[in-house]
């Protein structure tokens, strides 16, 4: 495809160049395995040019007018809406994203851009009293510097904007390294998009590389002073831990493990279409994915028997198909794992109400239910179009389950009165849940964030000044201080 020819390359300092390690990321389709793009690799040579250059380019750029560098956002927005056709083929191609799941990721990079024009003019100072005579406190937010960025391959394109944008708003310069499977939507493409806005040379360097030739080269490095991460819990702890040991800030937007919970007196129809779309979108690997669903005694039956039904009916093949609902997983690895991951929860006692296969990377939906209590599978994120049903007696024990994973990150809660299930919310130990919808939502004028593994500071809204600003206090003394030697 041409649009991937033209993106194959590095981004640093303004300039389209190819790496220089030895070896190549190839970028596959993952339904057709269909060859995209080679990509020669990002050494930490070239990591440091990109810092180097990011650090130059940030100084004039955080003394630009805020009401310049919004012009440049209001670019980038009608960039992507003139090429959405364009972004969405290569979702699909890139990521096997259905059209739905393209069209759902750009209509919140769309909105997280609008959010972005807005955020050049948020910060505000404040004057603060002084116990000292004279003394006048301002106290001002300022831009950090330089960020890291490292993006995920599930939703690439909108969660490299969601640091990048915010960032470069409030005056900050951006390293971005995209995930190794999706390195044009996640990295080329965004690197487009700035550069066409007009965003000034060095401010965003796109470095398409792996920890396999760099290492910790891109978090080590001494210019950022900010590390923006969104991944696994696992690979989250080692960059927290690397950021602490090198006096770095980390924000880390993480897995989850959520619970969908159907209450006794829950449109039981209204739930289980809630909870398929929770579970299944973009074949399952989404932070915010209903893993487990928990069901009232009273429902359980009629649940179970509509859910079953309506999981029965989802086309699973090419995401270019409009009909599709389930493409394939990103790699032959992730898919492998989800069925082993199947095999041994049902070896280990589980029931498949619905038994998925895998075809290549293709992984048909499950349904599970009747887990040992003691079942790994209960207390983990899973990765693909899989889904664990629950009974509970009790809004106790709905609750006990709901928090027993060491994530927290999104949930739902289906009920006939609101007020009630706030208060069963309030108990549920995660960073957002919604009453009588699903689990999976982001707003850019809402904070986005996690508790537990599921993640260190939170995005979206304010969240993004405190994320990507620092304060700065200025005493100014208009009289005379009187000193004691």
């Amino acid at each position: 495809m041409s649009f991937f020819a033209e993106l194959d390359q590095q981004y640093i300092d303004g300039e389209w160049r190819p790496g220089s390690g030895s070896w190549d990321i190839i970028d596959f389709n993952p339904y057709d395995g269909e060859k995209l793009a080679s990509i020669a690799v990002a050494t930490a040579d070239e990591v440091d040019q990109a810092y180097q250059a990011a650090e130059r380019a940030q100084v004039t750029w955080a003394q630009t007018n805020p009401y310049s560098r919004r012009g440049i956002f209001e670019r980038a927005l009608r960039i992507v809406e003139d090429r959405e056709d364009e972004i969405t083929e290569a979702i699909i191609a890139e990521l096997g994203g259905t059209r739905l799941k393209a069209a759902f990721e750009l209509r919140l990079a769309k909105e997280l851009l609008r959010e972005a024009i807005q955020l050049t003019l948020r910060p505000e100072g404040r004057i603060l009293p002084s116990p000292v005579d004279g003394t006048e406190n301002r106290v001002q937010r300022v831009p950090v510097g330089v960020i890291g960025v490292i993006s995920p391959f599930n939703f690439p394109f909108l969660l490299s904007l969601k640091s990048v944008a915010p960032a470069l708003a409030l005056g900050n310069a951006v390293v971005l390294k995209p995930h190794q499977n999706t390195p044009i939507c996640g990295g080329s493409l965004v690197a487009k998009v700035f550069e066409d806005a007009g965003l000034p040379a060095g401010l965003l360097n796109v470095v398409i590389t792996d920890i396999a030739e760099i290492d910790d080269a891109l978090i080590e490095h001494p210019v950022p002073k900010v590390i923006s991460f969104s991944g696994s819990d696992r690979v989250g702890r080692h960059v927290a831990v690397v950021c602490a040991k090198n006096f770095k800030r980390s924000v880390l937007d993480l897995g989850g493990n959520s619970a969908l919970i159907v209450l006794a007196d829950a449109d039981v129809d209204y739930a289980v279409h809630a909870a398929v779309f929770s579970r299944y979108a973009y074949q399952g690997p989404v932070c915010m994915a209903a893993n487990r669903i928990l069901l009232a005694r009273a429902v359980e039956k009629e649940f179970t028997e509509k859910f079953v039904a309506k999981v029965r009916t989802l086309t699973v093949g090419d995401p270019a198909d409009p009909k599709t609902v389930i493409g394939p997983l990103i790699s032959s690895q992730q898919a492998d794992a989800v069925g082993a991951l199947v095999e041994e929860t049902v070896e280990a006692g589980a029931t498949a109400l619905v038994r998925g296969t895998v075809d290549g990377n293709l992984v048909s939906p499950t349904v599970l239910t009747g887990l040992p209590a003691d079942s790994p599978v209960l207390t983990q994120e899973i990765l693909g179009p899989v889904a664990i049903l629950l009974p509970f007696d009790g809004v106790d024990e709905a609750v006990r389950i709901a928090n027993d994973t060491r994530c927290g990150l999104s949930g739902a809660i289906h009920t006939g009165d609101v007020e009630r299930g706030v208060r069963v919310a309030r108990r549920i130990n995660t960073g957002m849940i919604h009453i009588n919808d699903g689990t999976g939502h982001s707003e850019p004028i809402v904070p986005f964030g996690g508790e537990k593994h599921s993640g260190a500071e939170w995005l979206n809204a304010e969240s993004m000044v405190d994320a990507f600003t620092t304060q700065k206090w200025i005493s100014v003394q208009y009289g005379r201080s009187s000193f004691p030697f």
